[in-house]
């Protein structure tokens, strides 16, 4: 079983990350740039980048009204929450 002290600092680390790749597509997206693709965030948000993903969304006003990625990044959240019962518990769905 992972440590509530490493959980949280994998959760933190990935949620910098994801804040920071976030941060770039955003200005990337002001100047035309090369974008990071939606698979992209929506893989760091899965990983355990959503808590970073979710503040950036609402820092940067990025990725907010699109509903089908909204949808996918939700989606991708709950899987996460479940993904993290599960290590911690394997058996919580048999509770």
């Amino acid at each position: 079983m992972i440590t509530l002290q490493t959980g949280l600092l994998y959760c933190f680390i990935m949620s910098l990350v994801t804040f920071i790749v976030y941060w770039k597509d955003k200005r990337a997206a002001r100047k035309d740039l090369w974008r990071t693709p939606e698979k992209t965030l929506h893989i760091l948000a899965f990983a355990g980048g959503w808590p970073g993903a979710l503040i950036a969304q609402k820092v940067f006003r990025h990725k907010t009204r699109k509903l089908s990625f909204q949808i996918i990044f939700w989606l991708m959240v709950i899987l996460n929450c479940i993904g993290t019962l599960w290590i911690q518990n394997p058996n919580f769905y048999l509770n």
